[in-house]
């Protein structure tokens, strides 16, 4: 019923711009995030750092932006809902820029996300939210976006930088990134609570690698100390993961790793394993009795700066929690360089912008109260619209009936005014409309013309017949029975010709009223909303009020059609009225001419007894 509804509602009605956020941003476009590629259909990623790339080839509105982007707002696939992000990195002149967008659920599946875009609103003020950007388990996070000095971990939990010993490199997988060029040094971060691997509650670290060559051995990330330590290690194109504890080295099997290309690297630590992820793929995990380790990390080396990484490293990560396969995955996907998960779409322009429905967003705010008076009014709309397509077919057929008896009847003559008249099993006024419209038609069985006639000469041989023996005449009182007899049968014609018009009648009246009750109880139930949230701005209000007018809509989408179809049948009908009173009384004068007992003599009186 709701798909119906819908629908007939994109049917009838013109396309328009989808709500805007707010006015006061002019310009919008639409993020697409595609999850197909990324597998586990039905699964949810929650909290994930999105990013998105603009570039002169998706994104041409570079020159409608403040210089600072402090214009910028990403605004959830309800159009309503503001979205935390930051800026990495941006390059006005070659029209580039890296965005990371936090959305709290992103369903993965073939069925893509939209989220929003605003921008131009040149007088608005920064609302870049790095820390919130990041999930509460996310401990340290960097971009090494400063082309100089050490890179500052992102997230609120500012994990301290020890020593920092590689190049900056301003063009590198996701904007600017760093090199090592040196077998020592590295990413060296403090020990803090925060960082330790807690196998009870889970570990994570992934970034991603560009290995200069294929070396014996080179570690990419090491954490602890030399009694109590984890790393991986990469040589001879393959990566693993090193345990030591307690002194004893455990080695997990070895996947491929190749130089000369990007790659993401990720350890997530449970309880009781230690896996590493290559582009997003898990490997054989590593399966221990593992204890905590604490001690400081160091990314892109070793702590005892021995058999370091040579090679490009961007976008690290630490989490002090285990992460679920998919969000690893989505990472992979989204981050990785030749990327289409992220597609900008065409700008909009506010009051301009196409490719939407106002009835979309209508209809997706729309609450169950309303839908269930929408589902009444549709009912009522389909059982209208049969009413009048079957009175239509109805009224078409004893029109063609009524002139086809006529044409006959014009041509007859008092001395054989009955024979038209065929022996007709029931009575006509019993009829259903259906045997009417597709039973036989070979009589003028549809004319209730035909019906008067028949039941006039009915009656008269019956009187006739009664005066067995005498004059077959009629006197006065004969003739005004006879006539009061068919004005009853009239009223009885009448009321089939009327039948099932109170349905409408009932669209028509009832229609509206039932509209505007689901649009008074939806209004109220958004004013409610809105006294318990608190939440009274424009955007909170509009979607629900609209949502709330859409019942009175669907009401008078079947009134409207109903009050036009019954005034037309309604004019009909009375037209048919008319002419069976006109003929009623002109085929009582003929009989009442025929057997008038003043004129009639029993010689020629026969012709209606024989019939």
């Amino acid at each position: 019923m709701r798909a119906l509804v819908l629908s007939l509602f994109l049917v009838l009605l013109p396309q328009a711009a989808m709500a805007w956020w707010n006015d006061a941003w002019p310009y919008r476009v639409p993020v697409t995030i595609d999850t197909s590629a990324v597998g586990e259909t039905g699964s949810v990623v929650n909290n994930a750092p999105v990013l998105i790339r603009l570039h002169s080839a998706n994104f041409e509105d570079f020159f409608m932006v403040k210089e600072d982007l402090g214009d910028l707002r990403f605004i959830n696939s309800d159009d309503k809902t503001p979205l935390k992000f930051h800026v990495e990195s941006l390059d006005l002149l070659n029209q580039l820029a890296f965005i990371w967008v936090q959305l709290p659920e992103l369903p993965l599946g073939p069925t893509p996300t939209r989220i929003w875009m605003y921008y131009g609103n040149l007088e608005s003020a920064k609302a870049e939210d790095a820390v919130g950007t990041f999930d509460v388990s996310q401990v340290a996070a960097f971009h090494f976006a400063n082309p100089t000095g050490a890179p500052t971990d992102l997230t609120g939990y500012k994990t301290p930088v020890v020593s920092f010993e590689g190049a900056g490199k301003p063009a590198s997988l996701i904007g600017a990134g760093v090199t090592f060029t040196e077998v020592t040094g590295g990413l060296l971060l403090a020990d803090t609570p925060a960082t330790r691997i807690v196998p009870s509650n889970g570990y994570a670290a992934s970034f991603w690698v560009n290995p200069a060559a294929s070396s014996p051995e080179e570690l990419l990330f090491q954490k602890g100390d030399a009694l109590n330590n984890m790393a991986i290690v990469s040589g001879q194109g393959t990566i693993f993961v090193r345990l030591t504890q307690n002194g004893q080295v455990i080695e997990s099997a070895k996947a491929t790793f190749s130089a000369g290309v990007w790659q993401q690297i990720a350890l997530v630590v449970s309880q009781t394993t230690a896996t590493l992820f290559v582009n997003g793929i898990p490997g054989t995990p590593l399966s221990a009795s593992l204890i905590d380790i604490g001690g400081q990390t160091m990314i892109g080396g070793a702590i005892n700066k021995q058999s370091g990484f040579k090679g490009e490293l961007d976008e690290v990560r630490i989490y002090n929690s285990a992460l679920p396969n998919n969000l690893i995955a989505t990472e992979a996907k989204n981050q990785s360089p030749l990327s289409a998960m992220v597609t900008p779409g065409p700008g909009e322009q506010l009051g301009n912008a196409s490719g939407n429905n106002f009835f979309i967003t209508i209809f997706q705010n729309t609450g169950t109260e309303g839908w269930v008076v929408i589902g009444l009014l549709a009912i009522m709309a389909v059982l209208s619209w049969v009413v009048m397509f079957l009175k239509m077919l109805f009224i078409g057929r004893i029109k063609k009936d009524n002139r086809a008896f006529l044409k006959q009847y014009e041509q007859l003559n008092n001395l054989n005014i009955a024979s038209l008249d065929a022996d007709e099993d029931g009575d006509f006024a019993d009829q259903s409309q259906a045997e009417m419209l597709f039973g036989k038609h070979d009589h003028f069985q549809a004319s209730p013309l035909y019906h008067i006639y028949h039941r006039g000469i009915k009656e008269t041989k019956d009187r006739i017949e009664a005066n067995s023996g005498k004059q077959n005449v009629m006197n006065e009182t004969a003739v005004n029975s006879l006539r009061a007899g068919l004005e009853a049968y009239v009223v009885r014609e009448i009321q089939g010709l009327n039948r099932n018009m109170v349905l409408l009648t009932i669209a028509v009246s009832g229609g509206p009223f039932l509209g505007l009750l689901g649009t008074v109880v939806g209004v109220m139930i958004t004013f409610a909303a809105i006294a318990a949230t608190g939440d009274v701005n424009i955007a909170a209000i509009a979607p629900g009020v609209a949502a709330a007018l859409l019942t009175t809509v669907a009401g008078l989408v079947v009134a409207i059609p109903a009050l036009f179809g019954y005034n037309w049948l309604t004019t009909q009908i009375k037209d048919m009225i008319a002419d069976m009173h006109l003929f009623t009384e002109e085929l009582v004068n003929k009989l009442a001419e025929r057997y008038d007992a003043t004129k009639t003599s029993k010689a020629d009186s026969t012709q209606v007894a024989a019939a």
